[in-house]
């Protein structure tokens, strides 16, 4: 092996191999377990987040493969139906080209262009991620095969009468003109006003203190132009004598009634809402209960329109309201929603109607990929009626037949599903599945797996015209179809009867909703096992948290702190990593700040630390659940893990390769440190077993670190030497047989882990541990054996208290560790006694002992520097050890500064100006190194007393 482990120099040409061989095949063996990756965009680059949510995946997929399932990690994209649209219409635009200029089947020709072409950006990067996926199944959202199902759905969900359309309110962008999903809306901080408007009473009506008016506070007057009624609550004694009178509303001069309803937060403003159903959720919610007609003066545009449209509660259309015919004042029509804005607001103060003016700081929700404020629109759109699925859904988490990691996720869910709201799943954009409805020149619809059918089913001659609905589906109605859809469905495959339903779904909480439940519905509505009992698309949810920055900010790129997990593999110099965080900025003034952020973090770029490194510290950080703050010293120490496990196995291959290692046969005789190793590793085995099976990778990251570090690499291969150099024959065949043993074991535990390097190791190792296999992937995961050397763990955990004691006193008097020591034992029971002469090659080796004695009376003990192990007490006799004079003068300075630092620690925490301005967390810090400073000073007058006494 290369005496320096390179990551960069193994890991591509490994992944190649693996691929190539076809090892991330299912075996067709053992029981099946299949985890379905969720499908990045087809526009995406990998993120912290993909790095570790694959991660996850990764380590469960090799896991379960090695221990001997029929395994399956289903890989696949999203064809991300915004995101392309845009990401195409811009290289157009680059050429001069506009979209609505191309017919529709040029510009989709244009995308799958694009997508050969660019399209798989992120595959390339999960290969550098180890990623075990099976690329010969790789699936997209839009090739045939998910297309006919989700065509499969539409039409079986219509005829069940559980998809319609219709007329309602959405989130709407006014520059991409398509509705948007919930999950597509950021809601942005910004400064703003609420202007308070005055409402004339109608009739000669008064409110209870005299005024002829009513003030309605709104962030929105443009809207008013659309109002049907104003609303107080009906507790509200200032307006009960109001409620069925009437308004006359500025402006459009229509009359508005006033009605109670208990929306209204009566302490807020002046009590008084207007209400404009068309153009804001809440008032639609209230204008159904009202049965309210609605009023749209909005385009699609976002534009006031020449004629309102006019709308029943339950949104068909109608020629007029109590005599409005929709036509909307003049000095209105045609403006832009904020321009309307101003001039509704001159146009209120140049009537006297303006009360007052706040400045106000609101959430105003913008569309993530359009960038501008999303309206509240109301369109026609197609919806599936989601509460009889929701039902079979719920019932499901309910009865324990989908667990959710952790537990408390459960209850996110529940709250969705048990106040669901119909989903809306049409478009309006070119990318995508083009929703399977028709209409004929009348406006009759119908619906069809394609034109054929809906002619042949509805006796339609080739002389009706019929145009398909230019809409597309909502992108997460064809994910929603993902469990089932990737293994073949409609039709009965093998592979959907051998893996379906999968094992666990690694996800975010941001998507449990949108995604995670409308795939349960959507399974369960259509899989049934062969009792009829609907089948559930995965057995256990298991909820990742976010990957912040060190400071526990969200990682983004207008906060210049994105980290790109290639670049912590690689490497990136400063810079190009500056460059990387300022590129492309929202807000140019703000590159200089990070460009300094950047270089303060990294002042020397960041360095190349491999892959197995970046994916051991992500799973070290997967506390269950929760948000993780990324730390690159973490990441430097797993870098620095690796070294350990490479450097380690290049001892344990200069001392066995070309050796008997036992493997042909011969007698093995096992050293205490051999049983004891055995013993270790495989309660190792055990609790990391246990920790992946319970989907704590902390834990199994800790477990995995505890034993390759501190047990293996420190102590064991320490505990090797007296015998390598001095041993008998049977001895030595007995510890290279252990060494090469535990070594292959241990690769094969770490290899879910760290993929890449036990590989490489252990194509060296395998052959001396009498392993047979081409690749560790595929050979058998660690079983916990029964115990074979009952005493050997507690007769080593002593020794090695002994052998920590002497080493400790060396420190404390500052001895050299190359210096032999005269040990002298007391108190030493028959256990102690036989554990110390049987093991005396050992003690001599590690603790570097000249000679060891046992003493009759603690009395008869010279002045030494002592331990204690038990009752048993370590003495070592100092007397001409060391200079005392010497030592002591050391002390004394150590003292002294030790003095000082306690001295400034106190003096600061005695100031009361700094305790009551610093943070809190400063304070605790300060505190923290005065109790460390403290506790330096005790250690030191210990040590000098010590030495005085000789």
């Amino acid at each position: 092996m290369d005496k320096t482990y390179s990551p960069h120099a193994i890991e591509q040409a490994l992944y190649e191999k693996w691929e190539q061989a076809g090892y991330f095949k299912p075996s067709g063996q053992g029981s099946s377990y299949c985890i379905m990756i969720p499908p990045p965009n087809v526009t995406g680059s990998l993120h912290m987040g993909h790095a570790f949510q694959h991660t996850i995946m990764d380590t469960l997929t090799r896991y379960k493969r090695m221990d001997g399932h029929n395994t399956l990690w289903q890989v696949g994209s999203d064809h991300a139906g915004i995101a392309t649209q845009m990401v195409v219409e811009r290289q157009l635009a680059a050429q001069g080209i506009n979209r609505t200029d191309m017919s529709r089947d040029d510009f989709i020709e244009k995308v799958w262009e694009w997508k050969a072409q660019s399209g798989g950006t992120i595959t390339s990067q999960m290969r550098r991620l180890g990623d075990s996926v099976d690329w010969d199944r790789e699936r997209f959202t839009m090739d045939e095969g998910l297309s006919n199902a989700v065509k499969e759905v539409f039409v079986r969900l219509h005829k069940e009468n559980l998809i319609y359309r219709g007329k309602r309110l959405v989130n709407w962008d006014p520059k991409l003109q398509t509705a948007i999903s919930d999950l597509e809306v950021e809601n942005k901080e910004q400064q703003g006003h609420i202007w308070h408007l005055r409402y004339p009473l109608a009739d000669g009506a008064q409110t209870a203190d005299g005024k002829d008016y009513l003030v309605v506070a709104t962030t929105r007057p443009e809207t008013m132009l659309g109002d049907v009624c104003v609303a107080v609550h009906p507790d509200d004694e200032r307006y009960q004598t109001l409620v069925g009178k009437f308004i006359e509303l500025p402006l459009v001069n229509r009359r508005i009634p006033i009605i109670a309803d208990s929306y209204v937060d009566q302490e807020f403003g002046t009590g008084c809402v207007k209400i404009t159903p068309a153009h804001d959720f809440n008032d639609y919610e209230i204008g159904k209960r009202h049965q309210m007609a609605m009023i749209a003066v909005l385009d699609d545009h976002a534009k006031v329109r020449r004629q309102a449209g006019l709308y029943t509660a339950t949104g068909e259309a109608i020629d007029a309201i109590d005599g409005f015919d929709g036509t909307l004042p003049a000095a209105y029509q045609g403006l832009d929603r904020f321009d309307a804005r101003k001039q509704v607001v001159a146009d209120f103060e140049a009537a006297g109607l303006l009360d007052k003016v706040e400045q106000h700081t609101n959430k105003v929700p913008y569309g993530d990929r359009g960038g501008v404020p999303i309206e509240p629109h109301l369109t026609d759109q197609w919806y599936v009626r989601v509460a009889p699925l929701a039902e079979v859904a719920t019932k499901a988490v309910e009865d324990g037949d989908i667990q959710f990691v952790p537990k408390q996720y459960e209850n996110m869910y529940f709250a969705w599903m048990r106040d669901i709201q119909d989903w809306c799943i049409s478009r309006q954009l070119w990318w995508g599945h083009r929703i399977p409805a028709w209409y004929d020149d009348n406006g009759n619809v119908y619906v069809g797996r394609d034109e054929a059918e809906v002619r042949a089913e509805n006796n339609l001659d080739a002389n009706v015209n019929l145009r398909q609905d230019d809409d597309v589906l909502d992108t997460w109605f064809s994910s929603a179809l993902w469990t089932f859809s990737t293994l073949g469905w409609p039709e009965d495959t093998d592979d959907l009867r051998t893996f379906h339903p999968t094992d666990v779904l690694v996800t975010g909480f941001d998507i449990i909703f949108f995604w995670v439940a409308r795939m349960i519905m959507m399974t369960m509505h259509f899989l049934k096992d062969q009792n009829g009992k609907p089948q559930v698309p995965f057995k256990t949810v298991y909820v990742t948290g976010l990957i912040r920055d060190e400071e526990g900010q969200k990682m983004s790129k207008s906060k210049g702190n994105v980290l790109d997990p290639l670049d912590m593999i690689d490497g990136i110099d400063l810079e190009t990593l500056v460059a990387k965080r300022t590129a492309n900025m929202m807000q140019p003034q703000l590159e200089a700040k990070i460009a300094k952020r950047t270089q303060a973090q990294f002042p020397e770029g960041i360095t190349a630390h491999g892959t197995d490194a970046l994916r051991f510290t992500l799973a070290a950080l997967a506390s269950t659940g929760r948000d993780i703050n990324w730390d690159m010293k973490r990441l430097e120490g797993y870098r620095n893990f690796c070294n350990k496990l490479w450097n380690a196995s290049r001892y344990v291959l200069m001392n066995t390769e070309e050796q008997d290692c036992g493997v042909q046969g011969g007698e093995l005789q096992l050293s205490l440190a051999d049983q004891w190793i055995i013993e270790c590793f495989n309660d190792t085995a055990k609790q990391f077993r246990h920790a992946l099976d319970n989907y704590r990778f902390d834990q199994a990251a800790a477990i995995a670190y505890e034993f390759t570090w501190n047990q293996f690499c420190d102590w064991y291969l320490e505990l090797t030497k007296p015998v390598l150099f001095n041993g008998s024959e049977a001895e030595l065949r007995g510890t290279r047989n252990t060494l090469v043993t535990i070594l292959e074991q241990l690769l094969r535990l770490l290899h879910p882990l760290l993929p890449f390097i036990t590989e490489e190791i252990w194509q060296r190792v395998a052959p001396l541990a009498g392993a047979n296999g081409d690749t560790i992937m595929l050979q058998a995961y660690p079983q916990p054996q029964p115990e074979r050397f009952a005493n050997a763990r507690d007769d080593m955990e002593w020794l090695k208290q002994v052998i920590v004691g002497i080493r400790n006193i060396r420190g404390e008097m500052n001895l050299s560790p190359s210096k032999p020591l005269p040990v002298l034992i007391a108190n030493a029971d028959d256990t102690a006694r036989a554990r110390l002469e049987q093991n005396a090659n050992f003690l001599s080796a590690l603790a570097k002992l000249e000679s060891l004695e046992f003493l009759a009376t603690v009395d008869d003990a010279p002045a030494s520097a002592t331990a204690l192990v038990g009752r048993m007490e370590i003495h070592i006799p100092m007397a001409g050890l060391i200079d005392t004079a010497a030592e002591l003068a050391r002390l004394d300075k150590a003292l002294e500064k030790a003095e000082k630092e306690v001295a400034m620690f106190a003096r600061k925490l005695s100031n009361e100006n700094f305790v009551a301005k610093a943070p809190a967390e400063v304070i605790a810090k300060e505190r923290e190194k005065l109790q460390n400073a403290e506790e330096t000073l005790q250690q030191l007058q210990q040590q000098r007393a010590k030495i005085a006494a000789l």
